[in-house]
Formats: structure tokens, sequence, C-alpha cells
């Protein structure tokens, strides 16, 4: 032992000790105690961009999770006030896709045939199907946020939200029309997001390269 701190044997069962500081964590409420000592202080604004809880988490989601984790501690550490509230995306073709395998269906066509309002509902269940998971995991890898106060993208509070802040941009003049380019899925009959063209969906939406028979070169879609 050496100026107060305890020498640690290189074959340490670290697992263990992880356990230990975290059950200290839990038992004294120190993510609790960090914010009440930052309270009044300078705020340092801090939105989690929200996981899907209808899959389980991932060693990828371990990595994002760090990186929000590593900037609020820092600003917490400046003496700034940092409101970690934690928040779940229930809106997405990931949560679609899911309940049509559920359903034995696939494509727009059958969901409409389905009915689209007993669909969404089916959705609105699925999307925190693995919510416990997500809650070990956070608390697993050390991840301060305070998952007791979630936001949902589907709840209305937060879809007014949206409203409301696009509201804003309009009245600032800040919103513009313009054309842009996306992915679009014909199986699905919609556009899709950056994230959403991956090996995980479906093959036909990786298929959104095609020519129109019989067109010139110069008038070919791509």
């Amino acid at each position: 032992m050496t100026d107060g701190w305890r020498d640690v044997p290189p074959a340490s069962a670290w697992g263990e000790m992880e356990e230990r500081v975290l059950a200290f964590w839990r038992e004294r409420g120190i993510f609790a105690r960090s914010l009440a000592e930052r309270a009044g202080a300078e705020p340092f604004v801090f939105y989690e961009g929200p996981p899907t809880a209808n899959g389980r988490p991932g060693s990828h989601h371990v990595l994002s999770r760090v990186f929000k984790d590593i900037f609020p501690r820092f600003q917490t550490m400046r003496g700034r006030f940092v409101d970690r509230r934690g928040g779940w995306d229930c809106h997405g073709l990931p949560v679609e896709l899911e309940v049509e395998k559920r359903l034995g269906i696939s494509g727009k066509p059958e969901i409409e045939a389905y009915g689209i309002a007993e669909f969404n509902a089916l959705c609105r269940d699925s999307v925190l199907t693995y919510l416990d998971e997500w809650e070990r995991l956070t608390e697993r890898i050390g991840f301060w946020i305070d998952t007791d106060r979630a936001y949902r993208t589907m709840d209305t509070s937060y879809i007014e939200s949206v409203w409301w802040s696009l509201a804003e941009l309009h009245r600032r003049g800040l919103l513009y029309r313009s054309d842009k380019v996306v992915p679009y899925c014909p199986r699905c009959g919609t556009a899709l997001s950056s994230h959403d063209p991956q090996p995980t969906l479906p093959t036909i939406l990786r298929r959104a390269l095609y020519s129109v028979s019989g067109a010139s070169q110069s008038s070919r879609l791509i």
C-alpha cells in the first residue's frame, strides 16, 4: 500500500471488483447525489439519442453509451449541472419489421389488410420488449442516466414537443423547401433513414437499383 492506495494484484477478479463498485453506487445513490450537488449550477444540456428497446442490446450499444457517459461526467466534474434523462425510440422500420415477422405477413398491402390501427397497437407493445435487459446493461456498464423519467417518442407529449420545435423553426424563418435524394423501399412503400439499408433488413431493400425497360440511356432511373 503506497500513499493511501491499495496494491492491486495483476490477477484480480475484475468483474467482481466492478460489481462491488456498482453496488456502492446503487446503495448510496451516488448518481442522484451527483445531480443534487450540482443543482442550480450552470447547465450543460444533454439529450440522449435514444435506442429502440424492441431488440436486445449488443456490443455496439456499449460503445455508443460509453461516449454518451464520458461527456456528461466531464461537464459534471467541471461543476455544471447535467440532467441526464434517458429515452426510448419507439418509431422506425425495425419496429414494424419485427411485428411483421411475428404476424407472418410482409409488406404494406398485407399490413393494410390486417388493419393499420391493430398493427400500430402491436408496434406500441413491441417497442419496449427488452426494456429490462437495456436497463440491466445500462447499470452494468456504469452509464449514469435517469431511466425512471425516460421519454418515449410515441408519447403525445414528445410528439407535441417535436411539432412545437418545427413551429419555432418556421416562426424564425429557418425552414425551407428543397429536394433530397433518399433510399426508397418498394416492398415497404416508404423512404428509408440513413441506417435502415443494412444487412439485417430484407434483401429486397438492397435491390433499390433498377431501370425502366425500354428507356433511353439518359433517362434510366436509379
